[in-house]
């Protein structure tokens, strides 16, 4: 005769688990994700210096920008490696946002990317002359939502890789979506 056992769940557990498969709402997280991804697919895309015929150059946008964080991009313009390694992830990083949202794989980790990009174009931009909404808020909400219900797990590869042994534990369902 066996004992029964019982598993606790943590309250991260439960805000993890919820199916949107099948509903308008679910199609719609689609929807959105693959409209994101195209977004920075693209813009990732026409930076790469073999599509564009010059290299990505963000200098003169981070050195002379008037938004709240203007310190810290001048800064960035000033650090000549810093520089390089920035010319060569923002195009990149766009690129893989997109790609990894498109295809719906590892879609909470391309998400958090692309809120943090999102969020420095925001901060940089900073023409609230018309108030605080722009379009840079608008793509950080997006992603902030693609992320919150993990839009990759529906139509989308997360799916497949959440079924794996390997995202068997908190981070790899936090990380997948």
């Amino acid at each position: 005769m066996s004992t029964p056992t019982t598993t606790t769940r943590t309250a991260f557990e439960d805000v993890l688990e919820f199916d949107l498969q099948g509903t308008i709402a679910g199609y719609w997280l689609v929807a959105l994700r693959l409209i994101t991804g195209y977004w920075f697919l693209h813009a990732g895309w026409t930076k790469f210096a073999f599509v564009s015929g010059e290299a990505f150059d963000a200098t003169g946008y981070l050195a002379n920008n008037s938004g709240p964080i203007q310190g810290f991009f001048a800064w960035v313009a000033a650090t000549p490696w810093l520089m390089d390694v920035t010319n060569v992830m923002i195009p990149a990083g766009e690129f893989l946002i997109g790609l990894g949202l498109i295809v719906g794989g590892l879609v909470r980790l391309a998400s958090l990317f692309g809120a943090l990009l999102m969020a420095f174009f925001y901060l940089g931009n900073a023409d609230w002359a018309h108030g605080l909404v722009n379009g840079d808020l608008f793509g950080l909400v997006l992603f902030v939502t693609i992320a919150t219900f993990g839009a990759g797990r529906i139509l989308g590869l997360d799916a497949y890789l959440e079924k794996l042994d390997l995202a068997d534990n908190r981070l790899a369902k936090f990380i997948l979506g």
